[in-house]
C-alpha cells in the first residue's frame, strides 16, 4: 500500500507540473513568441546565494555563491542585470542574468542593506549603515560616482519618480535626509518618528510618508519646505506601504492590525480600515485591476483585495509555509504572481489571468531561508 501512495504522489505531483507548464505555454506569450527571449526569477538564499529559476522549464537552474549574506536585491530597469548588496560584505555585487554570473562587486562602506535605482537605471543608491554615508554608482561603469554623509545609522535609500530627490533614512536619529538626485547635495534633515525604515514619496515630490517597523505612527514630511507636516495615529504597527499609482492613496499593511489602512495622501488623513487575515506583512498592486496582493504569514496564504471596493476576493491562494515578498511577471500585462516561501524553502507561481479564478500552478524549490525576490524578462 505504502508504495501505491507513493507512486500516486508522484504522479500527482508531475501531472501538476505538466499542467502548469501548459498554463505558462499558452498563457505567458512573450516567453513563446519571440525566439531568445528568458523569464527568470531571482531568489536569495540563507546560504548567501542566489537561486535563479526558470520560469517557462518551472526549475531551478543555478544556485550563485555571491560572497556575502544578501540583504538586499533588485532587476536593474533596464539591464539584463540583477543588483544587490552585502552587509557582512560591506559591497553591492552584480549578477549577469544571462551568463547567471556574478560580474562586479562594489565596495560602498560598512553594513549596506538596501538600494535603490534612478528611474532611468543610470545610478544606484546605498546607504552604508556603520560608516554614515550614501554612495551613487554609476550603473555602466559600476563605480562609485559620489558619497554623502548621512545622519547616524542610515538604512534605506528611496529615489522620487522623477529622480530628482534622493531620501536617506537615518534609524538611530529618527531623521530623513533629502538630498538632490544628480549630485548627492544635502538639501535637508527632517525630523521624523522613531526607527524610520522606509519612504514613500507623492510624484510631484511634495510629500513623503515614513514608516517605521517598531512604532504604530506615521510621519508625514513636507519635502519642500524640509520639516515635518504631522505624525498619523495607525491602528497597529505597520510592515509596508504600497502607493497608488495616481498618488491619492497609501495603503498601510500592518500584521498586529491584522489587515490595512487607506490614507488620503492630500488631507493626510487616516481612512477605511479593511480586515485581511492573521498576519498580512507584504503586498503588490495590480494597478491596471485595481487588485492588492497580500501575502498572510500566518495561514499560508495570498489574499486578493478588490482595493476601488475595499472588499476580498474569494478563495485566498496557498503560497507555501510563511509567504513574503510578492513580484508581478514583467509582461505587459502580468500573469503569473510569485510568492517566496520562507519557510518551506519554495517559490509559488500563482495564475492571475483576468476573467478566471486566481490558481497557485506549482511550487519551485529555491533553497533554504528565500527572501528577496527578483524578476527579469531578457
Amino acid at each position: 500500500m505504502k508504495r501505491v501512495s507513493k507512486f500516486r504522489v508522484g504522479f500527482l505531483s508531475a501531472a501538476l507540473l505538466v499542467a502548469a507548464v501548459i498554463v505558462l505555454a499558452r498563457e505567458h506569450r512573450p516567453s513563446f513568441l519571440r525566439p531568445g527571449l528568458r523569464l527568470c526569477a531571482y531568489v536569495s538564499t540563507g546560504d548567501s546565494s542566489v537561486s535563479v529559476v526558470d520560469l517557462v522549464k518551472l526549475a531551478t537552474v543555478a544556485h550563485v555563491p555571491v560572497g556575502g549574506n544578501i540583504s538586499a536585491m533588485r532587476e536593474h530597469p533596464t539591464r539584463a542585470e540583477v543588483w544587490g548588496v552585502s552587509a557582512s560584505g560591506g559591497f553591492v555585487w552584480v549578477l549577469d542574468s544571462r551568463t547567471s554570473q556574478i560580474v562586479a562587486r562594489i565596495p560602498v562602506g560598512a553594513l549596506p542593506y538596501s538600494l535603490d535605482f534612478s528611474p532611468d537605471g543610470l545610478r544606484v543608491y546605498v546607504p552604508a549603515s556603520g560608516s554614515n554615508t550614501v554612495s551613487m554608482i554609476d550603473c555602466a561603469t559600476r563605480q562609485v560616482i559620489a558619497h554623502a554623509t548621512t545622519g547616524t545609522q542610515p538604512v534605506a535609500a528611496r529615489v522620487s519618480s522623477d529622480g530628482k530627490l534622493v531620501l536617506v533614512l537615518n534609524k538611530k536619529d529618527a531623521t530623513v535626509g533629502v538630498y538632490d538626485g544628480k549630485t548627492l547635495q544635502p538639501q535637508a534633515t527632517i525630523p521624523t518618528i522613531l526607527d524610520p525604515e522606509d519612504a514613500a514619496i507623492l510624484a510631484d515630490d511634495s510629500v513623503a510618508f515614513i514608516l517605521s517597523r517598531t512604532q504604530r505612527r506615521l510621519s508625514v514630511a513636507d519635502l519642500r519646505k524640509g520639516q515635518l507636516i504631522t505624525n498619523l495615529e495607525l491602528a497597529g504597527i505597520p510592515s509596508q506601504m504600497i502607493l497608488k499609482p495616481d498618488g491619492g492613496e497609501l495603503y498601510v499593511l500592518s500584521p498586529e492590525a491584522h489587515g490595512l489602512q487607506a490614507i488620503n495622501t492630500w488631507t493626510h488623513e487616516v481612512g477605511d480600515y479593511v480586515e485581511l487575515g492573521s498576519a498580512p506583512t507584504r503586498g503588490l498592486l495590480l494597478s491596471d485591476t485595481g487588485q492588492l496582493y497580500v501575502s498572510d504569514a500566518a495561514t499560508g496564504s495570498v489574499t486578493a483585495v478588490d482595493i476601488n471596493f475595499r472588499r476580498l476576493v474569494r478563495p485566498s491562494i496557498p503560497a507555501g509555509q510563511s509567504p513574503g515578498a510578492l513580484r508581478f511577471d514583467p509582461g505587459d500585462k502580468a500573469r503569473l504572481l510569485l510568492v517566496v516561501s520562507q519557510a518551506s524553502g519554495d517559490l509559488a507561481v500563482i495564475r492571475i489571468a483576468s476573467g478566471r479564478t486566481n490558481a497557485l500552478l506549482t511550487m519551485i524549490p529555491v533553497g533554504d531561508q528565500p527572501r528577496e525576490l527578483a524578476v527579469k524578462l531578457f
